[in-house]
């Protein structure tokens, strides 16, 4: 999955720079120009992170942090101050006003992009995952995505998930599998008994 970035900053050369070189690292990037117009762009496009100047006209940056902060739908968003003002006072003020992180500008593009990987890292630890184990069709759902697991494989997998937070002996865990194993290949011909007799029903006048 591509990570979305927004970033808001009035010098058109300093967006135009980082979005050429954020979007050649395979991000989607979308700009403001201002604090105002970056609250519109965070509520249509819901960035997972946010790069945000501080001295801007109409909105400067910890105004636009305090707003984006009180924004329900932006909770998991990330916020850093990407700002030539690199004073300890600046940057308390950021973090007071919600900034998940500060850094100074001049920084060299590698530089900036390992930053921003490491930071989306964070989010995605801090995430907990969703793994839905089907066991009538074989089938393993991790955050939304199909994974299709070998028969015994999967039985590990449904055993240990069985039983959250379970230290399991190598002789539970094998017999376990078999278990897990046999009971899955039962389920399936069952399935495909049932299938077949629907389809001679049907198929009878």
């Amino acid at each position: 999955m591509s990570h979305r970035i927004l970033l808001i900053d009035d010098e058109d050369d300093i967006l135009e720079f980082i979005r050429y070189n954020l979007t050649k690292a395979g991000y989607e990037v979308y700009t403001a120009r201002n604090g105002a117009e970056g609250l519109q762009q965070a509520a249509a496009h819901r960035p997972h992170l946010i790069l945000l100047d501080v001295m801007m006209p109409t909105m400067d940056g910890i105004e636009t942090c305090r707003a984006l902060r009180c924004d329900p739908a932006l909770k998991e968003t990330m916020v850093v101050f990407l700002s030539a003002l690199g004073e300890e006072e600046q940057q308390l003020a950021g973090f007071g006003a919600g900034a998940d992180d500060y850094i100074s500008k001049p920084i060299k593009p590698k530089l900036l992009i390992s930053r921003i990987q490491a930071i989306l890292k964070r989010v995605a630890a801090d995430k907990p995952a969703s793994l839905v184990i089907d066991r009538e069709r074989h089938l393993v759902i991790r955050n939304g995505e199909r994974i299709e697991l070998p028969r015994k494989e999967f039985a590990l997998l449904a055993l240990l998930a069985s039983s959250p937070g379970k230290l399991f002996s190598r002789e539970e865990t094998v017999s376990g599998a078999i278990r897990w194993s046999s009971a899955t290949v039962r389920s399936t011909s069952t399935s495909a008994k049932s299938d077949k007799k629907s389809e001679t029903d049907t198929s009878r006048p």
